[in-house]
């Protein structure tokens, strides 16, 4: 109904006006209630058009300010006044800019610096406006509704992780409060399908309700993205509190990553699958089994659980240990790395796994080699994937993505290319918002991935000794920033 204007009678708008200078309209639809409350200054006529439709007109001649608030309890008679507004507003962003991360590309000859400083400013803005919610948000944010106005949550990372990343970790953590909210039904789904802990949701609202789904239900990629951002905010403030405030959370997540990969009596190793279809959506549930990406982020995750218990002061958790030390290494074929192990045929000129994200590329992206990438291999993967993907199947975060495997990979032509590669879906408009085609006009994933991209290309990773490791060598780049934070 947000963008249903044809069935009037279906819901109900009454109006109150306290004064001559103020209006109080109650919402209802359905079983929900919300209130709009509006003042302002000088003389306006207040007249009803049609139904739910009113319109304010201010009086010829005069100087007219009005304020609105949008609450789902009744509000208070004194709404703030426009000055007030706009002066909280002001001293709002002044705050933001003044804190976190920035970066300096001035004195760059590239001539693609100054779009990338222009993507990275209205990034921040428009990700500052839209993303820094108490709920996961939503592909299109606050704008307007994609995929039934539903988060996705393995999309979380790439919304949220970096306000961590740019030294904004207060504004990850706001919408990370969800999942305590989400806890029983996450609970719920892996106990009906007989694994322990919580299974995450995939696609979801705010109430956590899970949304059905032919793809979404069989997604994995999501789980353990909580236990990444947590690791995050304790990578900045390390304290009890925080072990304490997010154990539930982290061990529960865990638990159901121990429980779901299974042991291979013939392989000595813990598959993931058959079963599940991973961030590469072309594959199908009931033949894909260790998908690259996934076995990674399986095995960085629970490492990162591992620490938690030890920080707590606890043992290790041994189901945890024994998928970390036997799971599946990355199956290869030809000296690259296969889009998945039951996969033959990954990169062949006729093969249906050549669209949709390189999601091979994801296990040395966001993670390190962690012992579970060979660079050599990936190098070789990496260049396969160029010559052969077809890039107009791809989304916006895709690039973002690719470009941070091209930094861990010390590629940095490689990781300054893939952000200014030619195809539509990483078009950034003069607004900053990064365009798919009529029906996505925005998608805040690519504006979101492309901040982490920048942060990893300037701030590196744990490890790296090499200045600002994904920008070129080549003395078109001067590269200055501050305030970023080195990924894992």
């Amino acid at each position: 109904m947000g963008t249903n204007y044809t069935h009037s009678s279906s819901h109900q708008t009454t109006l109150s006006q306290p004064n001559t200078n103020s209006a109080v309209f109650t919402r209802k639809l359905d079983n929900e209630q919300y209130y709009v409350a509006a003042n302002w200054s000088r003389k306006a006529i207040l007249n009803k058009a049609t139904d739910h439709d009113y319109k304010l007109t201010p009086a010829a001649g005069t100087t007219f300010e009005f304020s609105a608030a949008f609450s789902p309890v009744q509000p208070a008679a004194n709404i703030p006044a426009f000055a007030d507004v706009s002066k909280s507003s002001i001293t709002g962003w002044e705050k933001f800019w003044l804190s976190g991360g920035a970066v300096d590309l001035s004195g760059s000859t590239d001539s693609r610096a100054f779009e990338l400083e222009r993507r990275i400013i209205l990034s921040q803005y428009l990700l500052r406006v839209q993303e820094a919610g108490s709920n996961p948000p939503q592909e299109t944010g606050l704008t307007y509704n994609s995929w039934y106005g539903r988060p996705h949550l393995e999309m979380l990372w790439w919304h949220s992780a970096h306000y961590a990343l740019w030294g904004r970790p207060q504004l990850m953590e706001k919408s990370m409060q969800w999942y305590f909210k989400a806890y029983a039904g996450a609970e719920a789904i892996a106990k009906r399908q007989g694994y322990k802990g919580v299974r995450w949701q995939k696609m979801s609202d705010n109430e956590a309700g899970e949304s059905p789904s032919n793809v979404g239900s069989f997604l994995l990629w999501q789980q353990p993205n909580i236990i990444y951002e947590a690791e995050l905010l304790y990578r900045d403030k390390p304290s009890k509190e925080l072990l304490q405030k997010y154990q539930k959370l982290i061990f529960a997540t865990a638990n159901f990553m121990a429980s779901y990969a299974h042991y291979n009596a013939k392989t000595n190793h813990y598959d993931l699958g058959k079963g599940y279809i991973p961030a590469q959506e072309c594959h199908n549930a009931g033949e894909t089994f260790n998908s690259p990406y996934e076995l990674a982020y399986w095995k960085w995750a629970l490492q990162a659980a591992q620490r938690w218990r030890r920080h707590l002061g606890l043992a290790p958790d041994k189901s945890w240990q024994a998928v970390i030390d036997k799971i599946a290494p990355l199956s290869i074929k030809d000296g690259v790395y296969k889009a998945a192990e039951n996969v033959d045929d990954s990169y062949s000129p006729d093969s249906k796994y050549t669209i949709d994200h390189p999601a091979v590329l994801m296990a040395l992206s966001t993670l390190p080699a962690n012992g579970m990438v060979d660079t050599a291999t990936m190098h070789r993967t990496y260049d396969t994937i160029g010559k052969v993907w077809h890039w107009e199947h791809t989304w916006g975060w895709d690039f973002p993505m690719v470009a941070m495997t091209a930094t861990r990979l010390n590629q940095p032509e490689d990781a300054v290319d893939a952000l200014f590669k030619n195809v539509q879906t990483n078009t950034f408009l003069p607004n900053g918002h990064n365009y798919q085609d009529k029906r996505l006009t925005i998608y805040l994933p690519g504006n979101g991935s492309l901040l982490a991209a920048v942060a990893l290309m300037c701030a590196g990773a744990d490890g790296n000794k090499i200045p600002n490791p994904g920008f070129p060598k080549n003395g078109k780049w001067k590269v200055k920033w501050e305030g970023l934070t080195r990924l894992p």
